[in-house]
């Protein structure tokens, strides 16, 4: 690894992942500011201690493995790949489910073969050498295709390694079939390829990764994952999420409590807010009720506030939802040996 000073997050620079990263860490409070978008280095105004720079996504699995960048967000799909290197180091993952980028690796074979599974793969394979040849499998993912055949005991197989596009490959008589990213499947429809019903070799979506020996040995970039991590899982905690506040008569806040439980929309995260309402010139008793709800149960959730007695029911999105500490940081912690540590902030 250098040796430098500053701490690096690679984003991608092209891509379906590059405006998604660039939206997603925007609702997240993390907005990237790029005044050039012809330079390749950027900043996070929230982040001040943190250079952003933009490569390909498996640029970032390469330099974050080996410590050229600290951070990356890059495509599960590229760090199975390309996370391992030649002296064993591999990146550490700190989110694995950043809600974007979602696609799958599938096995896919033309549409006039009869093969539809697995082991129908496998059988055809073992009557090729009779020609003279391996099945011919067509990929930009020759790492992760050649480990899920083999464990489905499809062989021989000879991985053709393709840079351009792959679909085109089984009918020029460069392959049998091909492995490749599915998000809607139609690409691979309008090339008349059809996906194996079992032949999915991954689930891919963007991910959050970091060197290993970098957050072990530099306190300052523990920190900002940290913080990272805080911004990231309170906003994908708080998404679809809404916060209604209801006003009631009642005698006590625990009488208002008692009224709302057993009821299942209402129940909030670990219970309702009630606190009291001050009302000059009245002797009447108000409470003001605050819950957390799941979008799709803000209508029900509405109906047994209003059975009963709640008005003026307000309605308002959660951008966060900040836990004590996020689970994922614990994790990472505990990745990193340094199970009930804590950084201040």
């Amino acid at each position: 690894m250098m040796n430098r000073s500053d701490i690096r997050l690679a984003l991608p620079s092209k891509g379906a992942l590059y405006q998604d990263t660039f939206n997603f860490l925007a609702a997240c409070g993390l907005k990237v500011n790029r005044p050039n978008p012809r330079q390749y280095a950027a900043t996070i105004p929230d982040l001040p201690n943190l250079t952003v720079m933009f490569q390909r996504p498996g640029d970032i699995v390469i330099g974050v493995r080996e410590g050229t960048v600290d951070f990356g967000i890059t495509g599960y799909d590229i760090l199975a790949e390309k996370g391992v290197g030649d002296n064993g180091r591999t990146p550490l993952i700190l989110h694995d489910e950043l809600g974007y980028g979602h696609c799958t690796l599938n096995l896919a074979v033309p549409e006039a073969q009869p093969i539809r599974t697995l082991d129908e793969l496998a059988a055809w394979a073992k009557t090729l050498p009779a020609d003279g040849r391996s099945l011919r499998v067509a990929t930009k993912f020759p790492q992760v295709t050649g480990q899920f055949l083999a464990e489905h005991g499809v062989e021989p197989v000879k991985l053709v390694e393709v840079e351009g596009t792959l679909e085109i490959a089984p009918a020029i008589g460069f392959a049998d079939l091909i492995a490749d990213l599915v998000s809607s499947g139609i690409t691979l429809r309008d090339n008349h390829l059809r996906p194996l019903s079992d032949g999915q070799i991954l689930a891919s979506q963007a991910v959050l990764i970091a060197n290993k020996q970098t957050l072990q040995t530099r306190p300052e970039a523990l920190d900002i994952a940290r913080q990272m991590l805080e911004y990231i899982e309170a906003h994908l905690r708080a998404q679809g999420s809404y916060l209604v506040t209801a006003n009631m008569r009642g005698d006590s806040p625990e009488a208002i409590a008692e009224a709302m439980q057993g009821r299942p929309y209402i129940s909030g995260l670990q219970g309702p807010t009630v606190s009291r309402v001050v009302a000059p010139g009245t002797e009447t008793s108000w409470y003001a009720i605050n819950i957390i709800v799941r979008q799709e149960h803000l209508f029900p959730a509405i109906a047994e506030l209003r059975a009963i007695g709640g008005s003026g029911v307000i309605v308002t999105p959660c951008t966060y939802i900040f836990e004590e500490e996020p689970a994922r940081y614990r994790a990472m912690l505990a990745a990193l040996g340094m199970t009930g540590s804590r950084v201040a902030g």
